[in-house]
């Protein structure tokens, strides 16, 4: 058949061995699991795809992003899998049948000989295939884990998103096992924060990025390999002025004459600290950063 579908491999391509199928977004403690299951065969090859499906299929009803494309590669490698292989998702191949997918993907292209995947994997035209598919038509030995009965705590993609969205950071850091991450260019702003004494980075992010809710966050800024910890605030600064978009902007704190402009950042969440407030000027907002900058020094210096 010709085939509908494009693969990009990351890492030297491995098969043979042992597949892990899966998005992936966010290759937490799930994913991870999925992966050291799978090692127990040997050598492992990761199998995403790239864009979200629900992008191609229904885009209205597309989730954010946990990681871009390039940091969700980079994790799996952390997390040992030997490469990753990046299926473009386009509609012609989302009309594969689920046999198709078995003998034209998992045979032909990975030579896979066993298969991990969560019980919830589904796979082909209108996702007509499961893992009891995959164990009846594929002659190939299949694991389908239940990761809330693995891990004893339900634990998604879609869970861990919802909680960084409504501000449970804490939440999302022991569910990814990192610190949520987003990463951007650092952009010129409005130059407020260099003029009251604490320099903020201003963050240019993807819109696909999932973004905490408003408020102030303690965690770390990188900038070319340089990591400090930092106060950061999300929000539309409502004490001042003026109307304007939400802005993710981090402060290297008790660092001075940086010049982070046009340089990509990495901002990562550790705690979250306080919501957004409008103070009545200028003084008491300084009074809070003050404190909000010390609090962010005790948790990350630990």
């Amino acid at each position: 058949m010709n085939k509908p579908f494009e693969i990009q491999w990351h890492g030297a391509p491995t098969t043979g061995g042992s597949v892990v199928i899966g998005i992936f977004d966010g290759v937490h403690k799930g994913h991870q699991l999925i992966i050291r299951k799978a090692r127990e065969s040997g050598e492992v090859v990761a199998l995403t795809f790239y864009p979200h499906p629900a992008e191609i299929l229904n885009p209205s009803a597309a989730p954010t992003e946990l990681l871009p494309l390039n940091e969700r590669i980079n994790q799996l490698i952390a997390s040992g899998v030997s490469s990753v292989a990046v299926l473009s998702f386009t509609k012609e191949f989302s009309e594969m049948s689920p046999q198709d997918f078995i003998d034209e993907i998992i045979k032909k292209t990975l030579d896979a000989k066993s298969i991990t995947v969560g019980s919830n994997f589904r796979f082909g035209h209108k996702a007509r295939g499961d893992v009891s598919y995959l164990k009846e038509f594929s002659g190939i030995a299949v694991t389908g884990l239940d990761l809330a009965v693995e891990l004893g705590t339900s634990i998604s993609s879609t869970r861990i998103r919802e909680a960084i969205t409504n501000g449970n950071i804490e939440i999302a850091r022991e569910l990814l096992t990192r610190p949520h991450l987003l990463i951007g260019n650092v952009i010129h702003g409005e130059k407020r924060g260099r003029a009251i004494g604490y320099p903020t980075a201003n963050i240019s992010l993807s819109k696909r990025s999932t973004i905490p809710s408003d408020g102030v966050y303690a965690g770390w800024l990188t900038v070319e390999g340089n990591k400090w910890p930092a106060a950061i605030s999300i929000g539309t600064n409502p004490t001042f002025a003026g109307d304007r978009n939400r802005q993710v902007e981090a402060y290297a704190l008790d660092q001075t004459n940086l010049d982070l402009y046009e340089k990509v950042a990495r901002v990562e969440f550790g705690w979250r600290l306080r919501d957004t407030i409008k103070f009545d000027g200028l003084d008491p907002l300084l009074a809070q950063m003050k404190v909000d900058c010390e609090k962010a020094r005790e948790l990350t210096r630990n």
